[in-house]
């Protein structure tokens, strides 16, 4: 028995050495946060912090667009018809105007034959009856037959020039011709894509941005980007915003012009676009996690006389790394960054200053 109780009364006694050790463990981490530990008290928190200056400031936005063709059109027949000629090479460069494809042309060349001659006819009879009707030989219905006779053939002619001209595909711009999906002796319909017609100098890009930031994007904004495969940065404006937001994405869509007289920048290739916001002189700018959110808003603590002294805030635009602060601090105030979450107002503060 005696055993048995020399046991219990050890292990009593190791369990009263455990909570004793951890007490003062814990008192001894307490006293050191509130400025109360080893070394006595009013001992400083040693902290890290920075002292506040003015630098210029400018806010950008990254975000994702396409490159888009200036003008960009499948090139098509109006009319059916067999091919007779194809005057392009694929992935040649043609001008606005040059013809691209011929559609056989004989019969309407015959039914335009045949309507200029009922044409010039009716036109010989209009003009007798005319001189007819000066000298009183026939009446003015008469002549108003031979008149309209002649103008319903002059329109038969039109519509077959017309029809005519339709067998002509011509270039409706200038750009490049990309390639062909037809061949000659082909029979051709509306519904047949002859090749496909583009014009790259300048390009558009289009790009979507958050509604937030709607305000702060102007017609003729500057704007850099990059396309994958290239280390060039390219310039372009912005010359058309849409006037509404996107219901589905909260977005506002734009589109930005930018020239391109080698090709490099091929329709259809990923933009990244870097889109200024707002530039401000004289900005305060300190890093993300010395800001503290509160109820009541923003706070930061600074170093005062060696005491950290608690300050609210008003900030402007975050970064991946600092903030901006519109309102609460002053050149030369020394920011603590780090230990914010144990820190209380009025603690001695050690800081040991940064870049």
């Amino acid at each position: 028995m005696k055993i048995k109780y020399i046991v219990y009364f050890s292990i009593a006694i190791l369990i009263g050495a455990m909570v004793y050790y951890r007490f003062n463990k814990n008192k001894a981490m307490q006293a050191q946060l509130t400025g109360r530990g080893a070394g006595g008290p009013g001992a400083a928190l040693k902290v890290n912090g920075i002292i506040t200056k003015t630098e210029d400031f400018s806010n950008a936005l990254s975000v994702a667009g396409s490159i888009e063709a200036n003008e960009q059109v499948d090139i098509r027949s109006e009319i059916s018809g067999l091919v007779t000629g194809i005057y392009f090479n694929e992935g040649s460069s043609v001008s606005k105007g040059k013809l691209l494809v011929k559609i056989n042309d004989l019969e309407l060349q015959a039914q335009l034959a045949q309507a200029l001659t009922k044409q010039n006819l009716a036109q010989e009879t209009e003009s007798r009856a005319e001189q007819l009707l000066a000298k009183e030989a026939i009446s003015k219905e008469e002549y108003d037959v031979a008149l309209a006779e002649l103008r319903s053939l002059q329109s038969q002619t039109q519509l077959i020039r017309a029809q005519l001209a339709k067998t002509q595909i011509l270039a409706p711009f200038s750009g490049k011709i990309g390639l062909r999906s037809i061949s000659s002796g082909e029979y051709l319909t509306p519904s047949s894509t002859i090749a496909r017609l583009v014009s790259t100098d300048p390009v558009k890009i289009l790009f979507s941005i958050p509604e937030k930031y709607a305000g702060s994007v102007k017609l003729n904004t500057n704007i850099r980007f990059s396309v994958a495969g290239s280390k060039t940065v390219y310039d372009a404006s912005i010359y058309a915003i849409e006037p509404g937001i996107d219901l589905a994405t909260r977005t506002l869509q734009l589109k930005a012009r930018a020239a391109n007289p080698k090709g490099d920048l091929l329709p259809g290739s990923f933009a990244k676009i870097d889109l200024p916001l707002s530039s401000t002189n004289d900005a305060i700018l300190i890093p993300t996690e010395s800001v503290v959110p509160v109820l009541q808003g923003k706070k930061v603590y600074i170093s005062s006389n060696g005491k950290a002294k608690e300050v609210m805030v008003e900030t402007g635009t975050r970064t991946e790394k600092q903030i901006l602060i519109t309102s609460g601090l002053s050149v030369g105030d020394t920011v603590i960054t780090t230990g914010i979450m144990s820190m209380k107002d009025g603690m001695p503060v050690n800081v040991i200053v940064g870049n």
